[in-house]
């Protein structure tokens, strides 16, 4: 394997934004671990990859199931020894999700389980191997709408999105960026959050967003790639730094 070819492992890559990051990864000569909660869509995203020329795997891993995550850790070690990027990408939103006073809290939790908790223990399952890498990458794929600054601006152009559950697990995964980042400051790791925009995604309902997949994916795409000069602990889109 050539110094420059690195492993990354996209979690929920088997469509939308974390497929485009896995794909965006992958034209650029690395070795895609496409993550996916569900084997056949993972196989077909694999697939699609393959006509293209990406050397990409699936890795079946489903960020609400510690055994999975597990199990993916140690096929990661048994086939590389190591891995290099780490995109936590995978997400989930609700239509149960909604202003404090009305937000379905089992709804709530199951957010905070996927969007929060899915990353900080796949982050610690893979942890050791990142360490083994020469310049190794997480990537916690956050939101605007994670942003305190921006929801209390009352005139943001998002003000009036007022999910509970979504917007502070995402808030609650920014807060580990910079803790994991100061954790992990001596050891070449580097730890970013990014904002992909307002993205037509299936968590959008589809044909919503501002922007395509392609164009969704490539936040993550420049932090999973960022040199050695780049930052960490830091919260940015494609545009630059996003408040906190």
């Amino acid at each position: 394997m050539p110094d420059t070819q690195r492993i990354a492992l996209i979690t929920g890559a088997n469509k939308g934004i974390g497929f485009e990051t896995a794909r965006a990864i992958g034209r650029k000569g690395h070795i895609i671990l496409l993550g996916s909660r569900d084997p056949s869509r993972g196989e077909a995203a694999v697939t699609k990859l393959k006509q293209e020329g990406i050397n990409a795997c699936l890795l079946q891993i489903d960020v609400a199931d510690r055994t999975t995550i597990l199990a993916a850790a140690k096929a990661i070690q048994n086939s590389f020894g190591k891995l290099d990027i780490l995109v936590n990408n995978a997400g989930s939103g609700s239509p149960s999700d909604g202003p404090l006073s009305k937000a379905g809290l089992a709804e709530v939790r199951r957010l905070f389980e996927v969007n929060y908790f899915g990353a900080l223990e796949t982050t610690q399952a893979m942890l050791h191997l990142l360490k083994k890498a020469t310049s190794p990458r997480i990537v916690n794929v956050s939101s605007g709408l994670g942003s305190l600054t921006r929801n209390s601006d009352p005139n943001w152009a998002f003000n009036a999105v007022q999910l509970i559950g979504y917007n502070s697990s995402k808030a609650a995964l920014n807060m580990a960026t910079v803790l994991l980042a100061k954790e992990l400051k001596d050891t070449g790791i580097k730890v970013n959050s990014v904002a992909p925009g307002y993205t037509a995604t299936d968590l959008n309902g589809g044909g919503q967003g501002a922007q395509t997949v392609e164009e969704g994916a490539q936040a993550s795409v420049l932090a999973a790639l960022l040199p050695d000069d780049g930052p960490t602990g830091a919260f940015f889109g494609l545009e630059g730094p996003e408040p906190w």
